[in-house]
Parts: structure tokens; C-alpha cells; sequence
């Protein structure tokens, strides 16, 4: 492509978020009006929405007598006058490649410390907190989806922009940012202290002598640049759906081969359900163990017009849902009261050298590798709505900002072993930020008083939501602390 050239369409005014217009909501029955916009919009802004819809090209509304909401389309009208920008991608990517990059995206490092949840908590409780956390993942994405597709807007950044100015756009960016980055660093933290372990159980490497293969950082850097790098250059990140397919799939074998280790000898006593004080610090762990909001939209963007989101989001909730609590509960009945924060380190207990223990190392390295290029694309994407928000699709711009993320979190993770408080207070901030505050307020300051009234039902249940994450800010935060000032380190609100 040329140089950049602001997209003729973009205007900077109070209606910035409108860039994406006419896009469709997830529920049926659910259309595009000039009555649905908010305040912040202007009478001709509504006048062209309105117009969008109702001039949709004929040959893409042949199945309108069927399912005339389904059939509406992202950009319809006016797509042959806009220039294309880095969020109006066509819309290919389909149904499953859709699950299988939100499930990846769902699925972090946090997976591996579940059971030393399951272990503090007891079998019971445990399972009733991952349901309600589940429960509210899925209606957290009920609310951005509904703002989304009352605004036809599709970008997070926008959505904050639409609510409250500059100020919703900047800290919906910085909050994404921030997290993902500390979500990035923590998988590459994992590629940097066990892949050197690994290779060293397999060439069976008793004293290592500074070996440079067995050197995390050489390990990090490599493993950036010949698996990170090429998948972060991808144009759409729906081609990243076989990777996540795979990565998934990796996650699936872990489960199959530790199941059959629950047969070892234990020595200590099991329980059911346990109220031990350090039962709250598994709170913060399951709180964020369904954080995948920022991917939500730009998966959103990329899905075939005629599927819905929210189905999506349902289908990768649930098979994330059990994932967690079969990995949880067989690492737990394995070891019990024994288990280790970072269940690898406990399976390698076992035999260090035993081939399936390796096998399941492996794989569970493969899979956070995978998962990181998923995350960068929305840093990537509010970097771009922050710094370049009327700029075209451009292709050195779109490679330089994934290769200077990724040049900052090596550097990070290589020079800064030290980094994971900061990126605890960055996740207990951050998280419940994107996971329960924004999208309740946004939804709040979205959606038009004339549909849903304040004192209306929903908007007091999303006023509710957020204060439910201010109390786990808080939650998380005194956890942080408390870790800090009598030198345990048993909280965490990572992904």
C-alpha cells in the first residue's frame, strides 16, 4: 500500500466513534436506527446510519425473508465509497476458527495455578466460584456486544470513546495495553524457565555448563522471532484460528495424560470444601481466569456476518470451563495439599525424566506460545486507535508496532526477573477494568434512555456489575499487598 493517507471518511469530531457505522447487534430482532443512537451522535450522522441501512446492496440481503437481522451487513451501502480501515475487515473467518481464537484467548498461564485453587478452596466451592465467574464472563460480553451493535461499532477503544469522549477511548486503550502486555510477558516468563528444564530432561542433562540451548533468554528470544513474530504479521487475526485449534488441542492432551497419575500414592488427607483464610486468594485467580474482553470485538469485526458473537463467546466460556476444572481437579486429586502453585513444577516431582511428563511440558509450552500472538493483536489494534485513528491499513506500520512489542516484552522478561509484581498490580487493575467496569459503563452510557431508562432493570443490573469490579480491584489489590508486606506470594490476578 502507499504511504498513509487519512481515510477520507474519518472526521474528527464528537462522532468519531461512528467510523464503523451500521454494524449489527447479536440479538435477534435487533436493528440499526437513528432512534438508537446516543446523545454524542449528530442529527446527520443518524440521517446516514439510517440511510446505510435501508440502501443495503441488493445481492448481499438474499436471505433477508428469512432472517432480515442476520442479513444486514457490516459496512452494507456504503463499503464500494469508504476507504478500508484496520477495523473493516471483510468478515471471513468462520464459526469455529471464532471459538477456537476466543477459547485460546480465554485460556492463559493462569490454568496451571487451578488446582492450587481447587487445593486452598476444596472441590465444591471451587466449582461453584468457576460457575459464577463463568456466568458473569458470559454476561460481561452480553453487554459489549449489545453496546456494540446499538452504535454499530466494534472496537473497544470506540465504544469508550462513544461513552465518554477522548478520556473513555484513552483508558479503554491504556487498560488493554497494560494488560495484555502483562499477559504476554507471564506466557514468555513460562517459555523462559521451563523450556530450558525441558530440553535438559531430554538430552538428559544432569549439570548443565552453560550451555547456550539451555539458556532461557537465548530460548525466549529464539522462540519470538521463529514462532511469535510471523503469526503477530498475520493481516486478520481469524488466520490464526488453526494455530489456536492446535494450541487447544495441546491443552486437551495435557488433560488426557495427567489423568492417569490420579493412581499415585498420597499421603495427605483430601477434603471436600475447605474455609481456610487462604481460600480468598483464589478469588482474584478464577476472577480473571475468563479474561479474553479485548479479543471480543476484534474476533467480533472478523466473524462471518451471519453468525452471532454471543454464541461464540458461550460455546469458548463453556469448553473453557471444563478444561479448567478437569485440569484443576486432576492436578488436585494427584497431589492435594501438596500441589504447587505452578502445577509443572509439581508434576516434574514425579520423574523428571519420565517421557509422558515431558510430552505434557511440552505441550503445555506450546500452547502459551500460541496464545501469544492472539493477545498482541489487540494491543496492536488500540496502539493504532490511540496513535493512528484516522490512518488507512498500513502494512510497515502494521509490522514495525508488532515487532517493537515484542522487542519490549523480551527485553522485559530477559532484564526484569523481577517484573511480575508490577504486572500484578497492572492485572488487579486493568483486568477488572476491561472485564466488569468498562463494559457496565459503557453499556450504562450507551444505550438510550428512551430504550432503557436508568431506573430500568438492565442498567441497574450493569450499575451492579460494576461495582462488583471495584470489589475485586480492591479485593485484588489487598491480596497484592498483603503478599508484599509479610513475603508470601500466594495472590495472583493473572490471566
Amino acid at each position: 500500500m502507499s504511504e498513509d493517507k487519512p481515510a477520507e471518511t474519518v472526521e474528527n469530531t464528537p462522532a468519531e466513534a461512528s467510523a464503523i457505522p451500521n454494524g449489527k447487534g447479536h440479538e435477534p430482532g435487533e436493528e440499526i436506527s437513528a432512534s438508537a443512537k446516543t446523545p454524542l451522535a449528530e442529527d446527520g450522522e443518524k440521517e446516514t446510519v439510517a440511510n446505510s441501512a435501508q440502501n443495503a446492496s441488493p445481492n448481499r440481503t438474499e436471505n433477508a425473508d428469512t432472517n432480515l437481522p442476520e442479513s444486514q451487513e457490516f459496512l452494507s451501502g456504503v463499503e464500494e465509497k469508504k476507504t478500508t480501515r484496520f477495523t473493516d475487515f471483510e468478515g471471513k473467518t468462520s464459526f469455529g476458527m471464532s471459538v477456537f481464537n476466543l477459547g485460546n484467548a480465554i485460556m492463559g498461564s493462569g490454568i496451571l495455578g487451578l488446582a492450587y485453587a481447587m487445593a486452598n478452596a476444596g472441590v465444591v466451592l471451587f466449582l461453584l466460584l468457576l460457575t459464577v465467574v463463568a456466568v458473569l464472563s458470559s454476561y460481561s460480553i452480553h453487554l459489549l456486544l449489545k453496546s456494540s451493535g446499538i452504535v454499530g461499532i466494534r472496537a473497544y477503544e470506540q465504544l469508550g470513546y462513544r461513552a465518554f469522549g477522548t478520556p473513555g477511548k484513552m483508558a479503554a486503550g491504556i487498560a488493554i495495553t497494560l494488560q495484555n502486555i502483562g499477559a504476554m510477558s507471564s506466557y514468555l516468563y513460562i517459555v523462559k524457565y521451563e523450556m530450558p528444564l525441558v530440553i535438559q530432561a531430554f538430552l538428559k542433562v544432569d549439570k548443565p555448563a552453560g550451555e547456550w540451548y539451555l539458556n532461557g533468554n537465548y530460548l525466549v528470544i529464539i522462540v519470538s522471532i521463529a514462532i511469535i513474530l510471523p503469526l503477530a504479521l498475520m493481516k486478520q487475526l481469524g488466520y490464526l484460528g488453526y494455530t489456536s485449534g492446535f494450541s487447544l488441542s495441546c491443552m486437551v492432551f495435557f488433560l488426557i495424560a495427567v489423568s492417569p497419575l490420579i493412581l499415585a500414592t498420597h499421603t495427605c488427607k483430601r477434603h471436600v470444601t475447605s474455609l481456610l483464610l487462604s481460600t480468598a486468594y483464589t478469588i482474584p485467580i478464577l476472577a480473571f481466569a475468563f479474561v479474553c474482553h479485548p479479543e471480543v470485538l476484534p474476533i467480533y469485526t472478523e466473524l462471518r456476518k451471519y453468525k452471532k458473537m454471543q454464541h461464540v463467546a458461550n460455546i469458548s466460556i463453556a469448553i473453557m470451563y471444563i478444561m479448567y476444572f478437569l485440569a484443576a481437579l486432576f492436578g488436585y486429586l494427584t497431589f492435594y495439599g501438596e500441589v504447587e502453585a505452578e502445577l509443572l513444577h509439581t508434576y516434574s516431582r514425579i520423574d523428571p525424566y519420565d517421557t509422558l511428563i515431558l510430552c505434557v511440558r511440552v505441550a503445555v509450552l506450546t500452547a502459551v506460545t500460541l496464545t501469544v500472538p492472539i493477545v498482541l493483536f489487540p494491543v496492536r489494534r488500540a496502539i493504532q486507535q490511540m496513535a493512528f485513528p484516522n490512518k488507512t491499513f498500513y502494512w510497515p506500520r502494521h509490522i514495525a508496532i508488532a515487532f517493537i512489542l515484542l522487542l519490549f516484552i523480551n527485553l522485559l522478561v530477559i532484564f526484569a526477573p523481577n517484573i511480575l509484581g508490577i504486572f500484578g498490580i497492572i492485572g488487579a487493575t486493568s483486568a477488572p477494568c476491561l472485564i466488569f467496569i468498562f463494559p457496565a459503563v459503557f453499556y450504562i452510557r450507551i444505550v438510550p434512555k428512551e430504550e432503557e431508562p436508568l431506573r430500568s432493570f438492565p442498567k441497574i443490573l450493569a450499575a451492579c456489575f460494576a461495582g462488583i469490579g471495584f470489589l475485586f480491584m480492591t479485593m485484588s489489590l489487598s491480596f497484592i499487598i498483603i503478599d508484599w508486606t509479610t513475603g508470601t506470594s500466594k495472590a495472583s490476578s493473572g490471566h
